[in-house]
């Protein structure tokens, strides 16, 4: 089994596409795309019909979350444009989106398995975002069952570990928004250093006691400038620096 693993599009049909192309030439089996698709000063219409013509598996995000059940006067300017972009329709279609997904021993996530705005393999404190505690990660994923790879987004920043367990914890980094601030549980921003898009690559191998799972995290150039240049159209500055740099600063 290969499978091609995206997140936190937010969006970007540029990146996207370049992810797409580069998935492509590598080969997969089953496409996921871990939610946060459309949210973002960029084009939500566009792609969401290249992640429908991809034939990607979509679980929901938070921010899919927010455009598909809340009212537009409550949500932030970020939802708030897709929100308006969108049909109703469509918007439904986000809201019905599973919140978490298997796919045979894989378990799909966007934050953990019980909370769409949980980190799960980051920790933002008042000193910074770390990386969390292996024993830490475990607890909040609880019992998964058989799963032997489980998948997670959200932070947008790539990241893998294995579990005392065994378990193979994925977060492919985010294909469309290479930065952003946040203010829960304390201030805090999450940069990915480089505009590229990024995606990740996850393999199982070998059979019986040999089989085990490899992962390639993927960085892909594209029109990053471009996007940068959508998003100060629509007045997004901090969007606009970001997807330039990587850096929200």
């Amino acid at each position: 089994m290969r499978l091609a693993v995206l997140s936190d599009v937010h969006g970007n049909a540029l990146a996207l596409e370049a992810v797409l192309a580069d998935a492509r030439a590598i080969g997969f089996d089953v496409m996921v795309d871990l939610g946060d698709t459309v949210s973002g000063p960029l084009w939500p219409e566009d792609t969401l019909a290249l992640m429908e013509k991809a034939g990607a598996l979509a679980i929901r995000g938070n921010h899919d979350r927010v455009v598909g059940c809340d009212a537009p006067e409550t949500m932030y300017a970020t939802d708030r444009f897709a929100h308006e972009v969108l049909s109703p329709v469509v918007r439904q279609a986000l809201a019905d989106r599973p919140a978490t997904l298997r796919i045979g021993p894989v378990l799909a996530t966007h934050g953990t398995p019980t909370s769409d705005m949980d980190y799960l393999l980051h920790e933002a404190t008042p000193h910074g975002v770390i990386e969390r505690r292996h024993d830490t990660v475990a607890a909040l994923l609880g019992d998964t069952g058989d799963a032997e790879v489980i998948l997670c987004g959200h932070t947008h920043r790539a990241h893998a570990v294995r579990l005392a367990d065994g378990r193979l914890v994925v977060n492919p980094g985010s294909v469309g928004q290479p930065g952003y601030s946040w203010d829960v549980p304390v201030p805090h921003v999450m940069e990915a250093g480089a505009p590229h898009a990024r995606w990740a690559l996850l393999e199982r191998t070998g059979k019986g006691a040999q089989a085990g799972w490899e992962m390639t995290h993927r960085m892909v150039v594209y029109d990053w400038e471009r996007a940068s240049a959508e998003a100060a159209r629509h007045g997004r500055a901090e969007w606009a620096r970001s997807l330039a740099t990587g850096f929200t600063a």
